[in-house]
């Protein structure tokens, strides 16, 4: 039966038309005969008697013809009889084979055709509406098989190219929100020095020095952001980002988050503790990413903290640790949750913030070998510890 199965169209159709005639000629040859001997039985009846067969065989055989009686001789019932055994011996070969032709017909369109063709129709109406999330099971070996073999196996490339678009949708969005977000960061450090300096300079409460110093730590910025969006136009997914090898150090990553932090505590009216555990080991890694990570960090932190956040660094020759801890509510979810892609934790996070933060600080922890550890305190608050490995 596997053979036949798998048997092509041609030789199927062959054999099924074969064994379709086969048949309908033993029956209509048994069909003829058992209508000749009904037929000599109804003339039996009008041509005499017929002498008993010998039983021992003594007598020498001999032949009787019976003619056929007259139209009227016979009974109406054996008129009818009769006649259909005409018909029968006359036309039983023709119409047995036509209908054994239409019942190999059906047969072989049953098992060869029908299933095939309608696994196609489904398969083309799910493919019409961009369904792609099913299976074409027909597996002979036929050609009707190899079609739907064919078409499985375009089935399965066009869903591959379907995930592969939207994970370049994905990645090209991730990109975007990546720009806007960390490039707010710089932003809301120089719209603070701009207002400080509109503020406080027209009445000389500041003095010439300290003015300079506010547009030196703003031509830093903007150096940033040129770096940032450099670095930016040349990918075209934010994985593809790479950490650019550079010697930091505990103090410098100090002194260049201070001048943050003095514009972020003024804005968000809330305390910043910002603690450096000096030391003289150098470490290596790429600076702007681990300044983006520390930045989305602290404004994570200052959206949900009430009265303060504390900021520790420490930096060691092979690792570099960053830890934020704010007196929030802690985090309600699980780590996994809060650093993917697009995270809202409700309805009004969307309207201003991104969700691309902690997601960012994860993957660029990542780039650097280490990690990104999220944490309730045992008291109040939540706990973010990133770390940074040295990179050759």
């Amino acid at each position: 039966m596997e053979k036949i199965r798998n048997l092509s169209l041609r030789r199927s159709i062959l054999l099924y038309m074969g064994i379709a005639v086969f048949c309908s000629f033993i029956l209509s040859a048994a069909i003829v005969r058992t209508a000749g001997r009904a037929q000599i039985r109804i003339w039996q009846k009008y041509s005499g008697e017929i002498p008993e067969p010998d039983p021992y065989g003594v007598r020498e055989s001999v032949s009787y013809e019976i003619s056929r009686p007259g139209f009227y001789e016979m009974t109406p019932s054996d008129r009818v009889l009769s006649e259909l055994c005409d018909f029968l011996q006359t036309y039983t070969i023709l119409l047995l084979s036509i209908a054994g032709i239409a019942i190999a017909v059906f047969f072989f369109y049953r098992d060869k055709i029908k299933r095939p063709t309608e696994e196609l129709e489904r398969a083309s109406r799910n493919i019409a509406v961009n369904n792609l999330d099913f299976h074409i099971t027909y597996e002979n070996r036929d050609e009707m098989g190899r079609l739907c073999r064919e078409f499985e196996r375009m089935r399965e490339q066009l869903a591959e190219n379907n995930r592969a678009l939207w994970r370049n949708v994905e990645e090209e969005r991730a990109l975007r929100a990546a720009i806007a977000h960390d490039i707010r960061s710089p932003l809301s450090v120089l719209r603070g020095y701009q207002e400080m300096l509109l503020e406080y300079l027209p009445d000389g409460t500041i003095n010439g020095d300290e003015a300079m110093k506010m547009l030196s730590e703003s031509m830093v910025q903007i150096e940033r952001m040129d770096v940032f969006v450099e670095t930016m136009r040349r990918l075209s997914s934010l994985e593809e980002r790479t950490p650019a090898a550079g010697e930091i150090t505990a103090d410098q990553l100090g002194a260049d988050m201070q001048a943050e932090l003095d514009i972020l505590q003024k804005k968000s009216g809330k305390h910043i503790i910002l603690q450096v555990l000096s030391s003289d080991e150098i470490f290596c890694g790429d600076k702007e990413m681990i300044l983006e990570v520390a930045e989305n960090l602290l404004s994570n932190a200052l959206r949900y903290a009430e009265r303060q956040v504390e900021v520790i660094v420490r930096a060691a020759y092979s690792e570099l640790r960053i830890c934020v801890r704010d007196d929030g509510s802690g985090f309600q979810e699980s780590a996994e949750e809060v650093t993917r892609p697009f995270h809202q934790q409700n309805v009004k996070d969307s309207l201003k913030h991104t969700g691309m933060g902690m997601y960012i600080s994860r993957l660029y922890c990542e780039k650097h070998g280490g990690e990104l550890i999220l944490e309730n305190d045992g008291q109040r608050g939540a706990v973010v510890t990133a770390i940074f490995q040295r990179i050759a």
